[in-house]
C-alpha cells in the first residue's frame, strides 16, 4: 500500500504519553508541566510525517501510560502495530525508541 507522506493531522497516529511526575525526581510535580512541555517540543520531529505526539503528566495512574488514536478514535495494541506496520515501524522498537529519547530529554532537562 502506498501511503503519501506527510499525513493530514487527522490520519497521524496521535500518541499520548503520559510522563509520571516521579521521573523527575522527589519534587518531579515541581517539573512535570514544564518538562512535558519541553519533551513535546523535542520530539515534535520525531516520525512526524505520521505521528502527533502528545506528553502529558501522569496524575491518574488509572490511565495508561501509552495511548494510541487516529481521527479521534483509540487503538488497542494490535491495531497500533497494524498501523505502525504500514510504515514500516515494529510497536515494540517504536515504543523502545521513545523511551530511550525520554529519559535521554530527562537528563537533559534536569541538566545532568
Amino acid at each position: 500500500m502506498q501511503v503519501s507522506l506527510p499525513l493530514p493531522l487527522y490520519k497521524k497516529l496521535t500518541v499520548t504519553f503520559r510522563v509520571e511526575p516521579g521521573c523527575l525526581g522527589p519534587d518531579g510535580v515541581e517539573h512535570i508541566e514544564g518538562f512535558c512541555k519541553f519533551a513535546k517540543q523535542q520530539v515534535a520531529t520525531l516520525h512526524s510525517d505520521f505521528v502527533r505526539w502528545r506528553i502529558v503528566p501522569r496524575y491518574d495512574k488509572s490511565l495508561a501510560e501509552t495511548e494510541y488514536k487516529t481521527n479521534n478514535k483509540r487503538l488497542d495494541h494490535v491495531k497500533a502495530m497494524q498501523y505502525l506496520g504500514v510504515f514500516g515501524q515494529e510497536l515494540d522498537e517504536f515504543e523502545e525508541h521513545f523511551q530511550d529519547e525520554l529519559a535521554r530529554l530527562i537528563d537533559l532537562y534536569l541538566g545532568r
